[in-house]
């Protein structure tokens, strides 16, 4: 039995439905060609000027209204926040005392719908290990859910493959340990084998706004949305202007004169030019927004649309575990649509559109004097650059110890431009930040002391 064979054939005893099944099956037939999983730089040009979203005009009440009215949010959702340590959703975290991820989203749908008098339905893509305790939260909110819609649809997964025959790996230590999500390009095969697709359509739904629910400063706006109506645009990528912080996460580009996204397991030992964040200026925001006719035009034709380039994740089966069997995990990302879509836009966008909490250094920043929590549930920065805060890993990186070493709060950060933690130190409260300041421990930082550079 091939490779492919064997892999489907593991999935289908899952009973998956047939858009999974091709969507994998693509994944798998790219795996066995190696070019179709790296994009060198010397294939890639720049993009170009871009359509600004400050540039597009406000729509009139009605307008806007007629927009949104057609629109649902659609929330990623399947994170445990296990590198942070936790066991549970990562959108349940505080991010201002009392307030989740979770409740600022929907805070920032109701007041969304309260202030143009629209429908805008809410969803979140889950997983099994986040659906029930992130619906409960989100259920604590009067008047979110939507009585035509669910309130969540199920992300996929697939069989993790050993790294050296690319059959399924076997764990009988753990078998749930054998199975992965297959990226976040599994949006589009999860919305239709769900039902989740038919039902928006079916309920008068025609475009979907996309993003993490860790971005708090992803709200839909009017403006894109009342553009893309108008337009008839099928798919557009919100991006930014990359800074010397954003050398990781994926770029856009042209190639053949087609904008592409690239991301970072994508490009060949020895290609440095993902780094050059002057030839390749925008970085992806994971906040995108699409056709849901177009969408179901493209999977009638092809279950497994639209096409995305194959991103090969290599780790072990057990995560925790290095001496475990090496595995790899084929992935996709729902950004890349914007290669295979015809006529799909990107759309320049501020940079306070893309505020993610990937780390603690993340949520120090969200939780200091930097943001404000507003009552509609937008994270208003208060000042215009951030400092870089860099907090020991080892002493920080696991949510209980940052909680513990914080204890009294975050400090302020308003007047700082970077901090530096390291060794065994602990803050007390009311601790303030100025300029560049460095800490090393073991030391503790007492109550209202201010830390000047």
């Amino acid at each position: 039995m091939t490779y492919v064979d064997a892999a489907l054939a593991t999935l289908t005893e899952r009973d998956a439905h047939p858009a999974e099944v091709e969507a994998f099956r693509r994944r798998l037939e790219q795996l066995a060609k190696p070019e179709s999983a790296v994009v060198p730089g010397e294939e890639l040009s720049e993009v170009g000027d871009l359509p600004a979203l400050d540039d597009l005009g406000e729509p009139d009440d009605a307008a806007a209204r007629d927009a949104l009215d057609r629109l649902a949010v659609i929330k990623l959702n399947g994170g445990l926040g296990t590198s942070m340590g936790l066991a549970g959703p990562k959108s349940l975290l505080e991010i201002k005392p009392g307030t989740s991820f979770l409740d600022a989203v929907a805070r920032q749908t109701l007041a969304l719908r309260e202030r143009h008098g629209a429908r805008l339905p809410l969803l979140v893509m889950n997983s099994e290990g986040t659906r029930e305790p992130s619906l409960a939260a989100l259920r604590r909110h009067e008047g979110l859910e939507d009585p035509e819609l669910p309130l969540d649809f199920l992300q996929g997964s697939e069989p993790k493959l050993r790294a050296d025959d690319w059959h399924p790996v076997s764990w009988p230590a753990d078998p749930r340990l054998e199975w992965c999500p297959p990226g976040h390009g599994d949006l589009y095969t999860a919305l239709a084998a769900s039902g989740t697709l038919e039902a928006l359509l079916a309920a008068g739904v025609r475009w979907c706004f996309v993003s993490n629910s860790d971005n708090l400063g992803a709200i839909p706006d009017v403006r894109i949305a009342a553009w893309m109506a108008e337009q008839g645009v099928p798919f557009a990528l919100e991006v930014a202007r990359r800074t010397p912080m954003d050398r990781k996460g994926g770029h856009l580009a042209r190639r053949d004169g087609a904008l592409v996204l690239r991301e970072t397991a994508q490009v060949p030992d020895g290609d440095d030019s993902f780094t050059d964040i002057e030839r390749f200026c925008f970085f992806n925001t994971n906040n995108l927004w699409f056709d849901l006719e177009h969408l179901r035009t493209l999977q009638q034709a092809d279950p497994a649309a639209p096409y995305l380039p194959l991103i090969v994740n290599k780790k072990t089966v057990d995560p925790t575990d290095k001496s475990s069997t090496a595995v790899l995990q084929l992935e996709t990302a729902m950004g890349a649509a914007i290669g295979s879509i015809e006529d799909a836009r990107a759309i320049e966008v501020p940079r306070s559109r893309f505020a993610p909490v990937k780390t603690t250094d993340d949520l120090l920043v969200a939780r200091s004097d930097l943001y404000d929590l507003t009552d509609d549930g937008r994270m208003e920065p208060t000042r215009a650059d951030f400092p870089v805060v860099d907090l020991e890993k080892a002493r920080f990186g696991m949510l209980d110890d940052f909680e513990r070493r914080f204890a009294g709060g975050a400090p302020s950060l308003a007047r700082a431009s970077s901090l530096t933690v390291s060794g065994d130190v602990t803050f007390g409260s009311d601790v303030a930040v100025e300029g560049d300041v460095t800490v090393e421990g073991p030391r503790h930082v007492d109550d209202g002391e201010t830390l000047r550079g």
